[in-house]
Formats: C-alpha cells, sequence, structure tokens
C-alpha cells in the first residue's frame, strides 16, 4: 500500500503543498476544518451585498514564481487579470497629486530620470532608501532606513505597510528588504501588477482542488484534526471528527495551520516550540453600486489605484464593485466600524471621481465591512525571530504556513513557498 501524506489546513500553503506532492505515487489527504478551502485567500457568497466577493484584496507581482509556478501547474494561469506593464496609479489626497509610477521594464531604473513616469518631487538621492532596506540587518526598523522625501511618504511608506501589514516604525527592514530584492531591484519585468478576473477562489483554490481530484488527491472539508498522538519522535495518529487516524511508519504530516493552531498542537510533543504570538489585522471594504463605473486613463487600465493621506491603501475596481483595503489595522480597532466605512468613503469619492465617467453617489447603496482580526503575523524583527523552520523535532511531520521562517513577510508567495519547503524538507520531492 502507498505511503500517505496528510496536509492539516487547507489554506494556501496547504494547498501548495499538495499540488508539490501530488503525482508522486503517494495517495494525499488533505484535512481542512472549514467548510472551504483557501483560508484568508477565498472567496464566498455574502448574503449582505447580495453577490459573491473575497475575504481580502491580493495584488501579485509577476516576481512571484512560486504562486506563477502553482498557477502553472493547476491551470490557474489565465484566471488573472492585469494592465499587462509595470503602471500603478496613484493619488495623494493630502496634496491633491496624481501620477502613475511607471518602472522600466529591465534593471536598469531609467523612470527615475522621467519625470512622467516617476513619483512627483522626489530625488534620485533617496534611492539610497532601497539600497539600505535591502542591506538592513535583522534588528532594524523600515523607517531607520526611508530616507526623508516624497519617494517615501508617496511610495515606499504605502508600499511597506501594504508588504508588511505592519507600520513602518515596527516594522522589519530586513523583511521589507527581501521583497525589494525579490521585487524592485530587479526592474520592472519583476513588478508586473495581477489580480484575478472572477475571484480568489477562481484563482487559487478552484483549480487546485479540480488538478487535485484528477491526481486522486483526497480533500476532506470540516476535517479538524483536534491532536496528535506522537512516539518515539514520530507522529502515529492524527485525531479527527470521526476518530483516530492511525498513521505508518511511511506516513507523513504537513501541518499547515494558523501559528496559534500549530502551537496547540505541537507544545505537548515538543518541548519549547515558539511561534509568532503578536498579530495584525486587515480591513477591507467592499461597496457595492448600482451598476458599473467607467474608469478612465490609467486606472481604467489597472483597475486599481494607491491612496496616499488616506485611511486606506489600495481600491480595486472589479464591476460594480470598489473594494478598499486599510493594512496594519490594528490602530483602528477602537473605532467605529460605521464611522470608518464613511471616512474611507469620503476618501473613495475624492480619490476615483476625477478618474470616472460618472461621480460616486454620496453614499454607497451597498456595503459591507471584512476585518480579518489576525491577518498576519505583526512583522516585527522580534516576531521574525520567533518564526520557525519547516523542519521539526518529530521526524515525519514538516510545517507550513506564511508564518514560519520564509524569509519574506506573511504573503501569497511566502505562503506557498513553504508548503512547497515542507514537501522538500520530508524528502517526498526533490527541490527543481
Amino acid at each position: 500500500m502507498a505511503s500517505c501524506v496528510h496536509i492539516i489546513g487547507g489554506g494556501v500553503a496547504g494547498l501548495a503543498a499538495a499540488v508539490e506532492v501530488a503525482g508522486s505515487g503517494r495517495r494525499v489527504i488533505v484535512h481542512e476544518a472549514g467548510r472551504a478551502c483557501g483560508g484568508r485567500a477565498r472567496s464566498y457568497e455574502d448574503k449582505q451585498l447580495g453577490c459573491r466577493i473575497d475575504n481580502g484584496n491580493h495584488l501579485l507581482l509577476s516576481a512571484n514564481k512560486t504562486v506563477f509556478r502553482y498557477l502553472a501547474m493547476t491551470g490557474g494561469t489565465d484566471t488573472l487579470t492585469g494592465p499587462g506593464i509595470p503602471i500603478f496609479p496613484f493619488v495623494d489626497l493630502a496634496e491633491g497629486a496624481r501620477w502613475t509610477l511607471d518602472l522600466s521594464r529591465g534593471r536598469m531604473p531609467w523612470w527615475v530620470f522621467q519625470p512622467h513616469r516617476r513619483v512627483p518631487d522626489m530625488r534620485v538621492v533617496e534611492l539610497r532608501s532601497l539600497q539600505k532596506l535591502m542591506q538592513a540587518g535583522e534588528n532594524e526598523h523600515v523607517s531607520d532606513c526611508l530616507l526623508p522625501g516624497a519617494l517615501s511618504r508617496r511610495l515606499l511608506e504605502p508600499f511597506a505597510i501594504s508588504a508588511l501589514n505592519t507600520s513602518c516604525e515596527t516594522g522589519s527592514a530586513a523583511l521589507l528588504g527581501a521583497v525589494v530584492k525579490e521585487s524592485l531591484s530587479l526592474g520592472g519585468k519583476a513588478c508586473v501588477p495581477w489580480f484575478p478576473k472572477d475571484g480568489l477562489s477562481e484563482t487559487l483554490v478552484d483549480p487546485a482542488l479540480a488538478h487535485l481530484a484528477i491526481l486522486q488527491a483526497e480533500v476532506r472539508t470540516q476535517s479538524r484534526i483536534s491532536a496528535l498522538d506522537v512516539s518515539r519522535g514520530r507522529v502515529t495518529a492524527l485525531h479527527g471528527p470521526d476518530g483516530a487516524i492511525p498513521l505508518t511508519e511511511e506516513d507523513t504530516v504537513v501541518l499547515a495551520v494558523p501559528a496559534p493552531v500549530a502551537e496547540t498542537l505541537l507544545t505537548p510533543h515538543v518541548p519549547g516550540f515558539q511561534t509568532p504570538n503578536a498579530f495584525e489585522s486587515i480591513l477591507n471594504l467592499h461597496f457595492r453600486l448600482d451598476a458599473a463605473p467607467q474608469a478612465l486613463g490609467s486606472f481604467a487600465r489597472a483597475r486599481f489605484m494607491g491612496l496616499v493621506g488616506s485611511i486606506a491603501e489600495w481600491v480595486f475596481l472589479r464591476g460594480d464593485i470598489l473594494s478598499v483595503t486599510v493594512s496594519a489595522a490594528n490602530r483602528f480597532a477602537e473605532q467605529d466600524p460605521d464611522d470608518l466605512a464613511r471616512a474611507i468613503w469620503h476618501d473613495v469619492r475624492r480619490a476615483c471621481d476625477p478618474v470616472l465617467k460618472e461621480p460616486l453617489p454620496a453614499t454607497p447603496p451597498h456595503q459591507r465591512v471584512v476585518w480579518e482580526k489576525r491577518a498576519t503575523f505583526a512583522a516585527t524583527p522580534e516576531q521574525n525571530r520567533l518564526r520557525p523552520g519547516a523542519a521539526t523535532q518529530l521526524v515525519n511531520l514538516a510545517l507550513a504556513g506564511d508564518w514560519t521562517a520564509t524569509g519574506l513577510p506573511a504573503t501569497l508567495e511566502g505562503a506557498m513557498r513553504s508548503g512547497v519547503k515542507a514537501v522538500h524538507t520530508l524528502g517526498l520531492r526533490r527541490p527543481s
């Protein structure tokens, strides 16, 4: 009988692990505690809005090699859309400026010498901030590396908050530097933005589930693993909703669950096991309009816009829905959600009205607030040091998740990279 790979958790990390090992001759079983796979990157039918929405907004870059490899393997590549070129429309609501960052296609940053393609009022010397980030030590904060000026305020600070989901004052400069090394430093070809045409599930989940079904992998939803049996340094059984699931000597486990769940499952068996224990929230607001607005200029091509001097960092236009993302949202935890939504809609109108054929209504017809309280670990130097690697003291169990030591902040790329790494750590596949 073929050995079995049990993947606990059907989020992006778990699905990436399943896709990596499926077809290897081993039986693959994914145990997902919820009703659907995808974790924090999925779509669902929202009764309040009367339509299907994503539980968050995710902007991919062409540099995300692990994500694009996963999409190529699952057949999800054609479900993406984007401008096809490295452009990023921005508006500064505090100072009334608008521009489109238009990066050079090659590695040489010619864009910084062309005023119509760069951040307004930036100075070339401010690019030293990028070098400082890429050379940052593990104890440095993002704010330590940013030179004062327009480049930091209008690009690097919002970029940092979005990438780290943590403020610049407390966020890890080394983690942001790792993102810069894999994107901006490689030029525009690495920075082409992409996002799902229809929804996160249609891109990241449904094609993977279809692919896994073809390869005879089993995906069990509403299958919460509540405990592990361990003997002589290996997992011998999983405790699921229907009782114990015994493991043979050849069976392996990928634990791809949130950090607190991993700590609960492993602490009884792995002395001193630690995970990140401080978290940041993300606030997403979805405003559904009576009709799809018609965008103009670079906003029409990109379908998203960066916001500076606003509560939110990004606004996405998807049909008749305007979706807004507020990163590092713990700072707004004490505010009334309705008051916050009104303030954000005011910002959205100021940002979007000049680049739409018709102005937005004074009040959105329908709105939905989605507040993910523990969206990511707080990407501080202290929390980064708590991230464990894929290997554990249990010889047949490896860890996966964006909170593990991927070298990146909690991103889709990091999550998928961790799933692949877990499979390689267990010797189930060799790195390609």
